[in-house]
């Protein structure tokens, strides 16, 4: 004989203790116990970035002049119209894009061909990829005084010495730094920057679906098509992250100008620019107008560069 009973769910509201919001208060206390650790270095990252930054915006709106003590006071966005209006601030906007644009677009294309080359198996390719990466180790200015000294002086650099190598004694002896100003920036930028690119653009070449590369192979497709229609597409969040990191760090670069040219020859940069208004024209004002303009380009870049990353997280994730 079967039965069948009839389940009746019981309500146990009435056992349960009554929540009076103790619950959310020990989550609160929870969260803050975790964060309250990190506060001092919070505090400390404000104390050194952001308060400087503000009084540098407050500097910027005001014309102080160490030269002229008793006109400071209140200009208003006058500072701002001077740094847009200026030829010579004019001319650094100009050098700043050429330099930046040149050194990334040039560094993008010898990392890809570097990553791909050492994305290939080969013997001693650890040492190889260690040594790439050096030059991007090295102190920025010791490297532009190495590319200054060593390989362009005129006298006892490697470049004449080595078309002295070549051509014999009467070889040309050009002074590369007077004759190429521009161009002898940009290569020493390149050489230490392409190893930053050549990092990021190998280690999306090793995130590489390898078994689509093979099927590809299989089904006849050359080393060139592989390249252009898989390759390339998987990388093309890469080449943008690079590029914009890059930019960030080439378009504040003060190193390099300062010490190969001391921003003479049409080569000083709006960081360059800056250090000339605030060193030796002492205008503060306008110094600080100058450098919050470029602040605000440099987080545009920024920003770009985060959602690129934050995209590039998102498909890896996927």
């Amino acid at each position: 004989m079967t039965t069948s009973a009839t389940e009746v769910p019981v309500d146990d509201t009435a056992t349960r203790p009554p929540d009076d919001g103790r619950s959310d208060r020990l989550a609160k206390s929870g969260a803050w116990a975790r964060r309250a650790p990190l506060l001092p270095a919070l505090v400390f990252v404000i104390v050194l970035t952001q308060l400087p930054f503000l009084g540098t915006i407050v500097v910027s709106f005001m014309n102080w002049n160490a030269y002229y003590p008793d006109e400071r006071g209140f200009t208003g966005f006058d500072n701002f119209v001077r740094v847009f209006t200026d030829d010579n601030a004019r001319s650094a906007v100009v050098v700043t894009i050429v330099l930046t644009v040149s050194v990334v677009l040039v560094s993008l294309v010898l990392g890809l061909l570097i990553a791909l080359l050492l994305d290939r198996k080969f013997r001693g390719r650890g040492v190889v990829r260690t040594l790439m990466i050096t030059p991007f180790l090295v102190v920025p200015v010791a490297a532009a005084l190495l590319w200054k000294h060593a390989l362009y002086n005129p006298e006892y650099g490697l470049l004449n010495g080595i078309l002295t190598w070549v051509f014999g004694e009467g070889a040309p002896q050009p002074d590369w730094i007077s004759n190429n100003p521009l161009i002898s920036i940009v290569a020493a930028l390149v050489w230490q920057w392409t190893p930053f690119m050549m990092l990021i653009l190998l280690a999306g070449l090793q995130s590489r679906p390898m078994d689509v590369v093979e099927a590809a192979k299989i089904d006849g497709a050359s080393s060139w098509q592989i390249f252009t229609n898989m390759t390339l597409p998987h990388l093309r969040q890469y080449i943008e992250l690079s590029g914009l990191l890059g930019a960030i760090y080439v378009v504040q670069n003060f190193d390099h100008v300062f010490t190969i040219t001391s921003g003479g020859l049409g080569t000083a940069n709006l960081p360059y620019f800056i250090y000339q208004t605030f060193y030796t024209a002492q205008d503060y004002g306008r110094a600080s107008a100058a450098g919050v303009v470029v602040v605000i380009g440099t987080i545009i870049i920024a920003t770009l560069a985060l959602r690129t990353a934050f995209s590039l997280f998102k498909e890896e994730s996927r």
